[in-house]
């Protein structure tokens, strides 16, 4: 299966899930994920480091698909590993939209 349609499916997936937040306990639990995990390569104030800044100003360019799907699925060859074992599409397309906005504290 080619990437495009990997993201092509992806992309309907999360259109439709991105619709159903998760609760405020989950919520806390993915920004503090985020905070912590993904802050240990992308910095603990997502300016960047090992991984690129993941602020809205760097993000802006990037489908939102796109951003979901490599959350999801990682990047294969880099140190970005997948997160589908921790979190739903639906929660990759919350983070994803947190990011492109402003990311909670």
């Amino acid at each position: 299966m080619s990437s495009r349609l990997v993201f092509a499916l992806f992309g309907l997936c999360t259109a439709a899930a991105a619709l159903a937040e998760p609760n405020v306990a989950r919520q806390r639990e993915l920004v503090r994920m985020v905070r912590q995990d993904c802050g240990s390569c992308h910095g603990m104030t997502l300016q960047g480091g090992l991984g690129p800044a993941l602020l809205p100003a760097n993000l802006k360019d990037k489908p939102a698909e796109g951003l979901a799907a490599t959350i999801y699925y990682g990047r294969p060859g880099t140190p970005m590993p997948p997160w589908k074992q921790f979190l739903s599409e639906a929660e990759a397309a919350w983070i994803v939209d947190k990011l492109m906005s402003e990311f909670p504290r």
